[in-house]
């Protein structure tokens, strides 16, 4: 028996800059939508399959995306302030230059996703899986890394000034020229 709110929209379908701001969509299958500039603002996405689907630009701040299936999703630019991304998978997602500042993203899969020049100050990424993930550039500026996996992720220039990857597994992290001021580190030391 399915829930009232399951929706499902043909593969592929065209939401460009649709408003769906605060919309009830929990559990909606958007596989490869184009919500390109969308208004999702403060929408409930828990549990939504949106693999593939564009969102380039989207405004999904606040959104409750918990649990959502966002592999391969291109989210390029889009606009996911303090929006909840607990246990989403994000594999092979596409944040580059996302605001995911204030994002909740405890135990998110982020395998293999690109963040490249992303905005993820004071972010929640507490168990977040980023195992070979493409942070170059991205601002993690009192961002909480407590328990998350860095292995062979790529932070080359990244900002992580006061961020706390306390008990991070940052094993083959490349961290070409990041700036760690303030951070502390798996071993409780604070880098200088």
């Amino acid at each position: 028996m399915g829930r009232e709110n399951d929706y499902t929209i043909e593969p592929g379908a065209d939401l460009q800059g649709a408003n769906l701001s605060e919309a009830d969509l929990q559990g909606a299958w958007l596989n490869g939508a184009n919500l390109s500039g969308a208004d999702l603002s403060g929408a409930w996405l828990t549990g939504a399959n949106l693999p593939e689907a564009i969102l380039t630009g989207a405004n999904l701040t606040g959104a409750n995306l918990t649990g959502a299936n966002l592999t391969g999703a291109v989210l390029t630019g889009a606009f996911l302030n303090g929006a909840n991304l607990d246990r989403a998978d994000l594999q092979g997602a596409i944040l580059n230059g996302a605001f995911l500042n204030g994002a909740f993203l405890t135990g998110a899969d982020l395998q293999g996703a690109a963040l490249n020049g992303a905005f993820l100050s004071g972010a929640f990424l507490t168990g977040a899986d980023l195992q070979g993930a493409a942070l170059n550039g991205a601002i993690l500026i009192d961002a909480n890394l407590d328990r998350a996996n860095l292995g062979g992720a790529w932070l080359n220039g990244a900002i992580l000034t006061d961020a706390v990857p306390t008990d991070a597994n940052l094993t083959e992290a490349i961290l070409t020229e990041a700036i760690l001021t303030g951070a502390t580190m798996p071993d409780g030391s604070i880098h200088k």
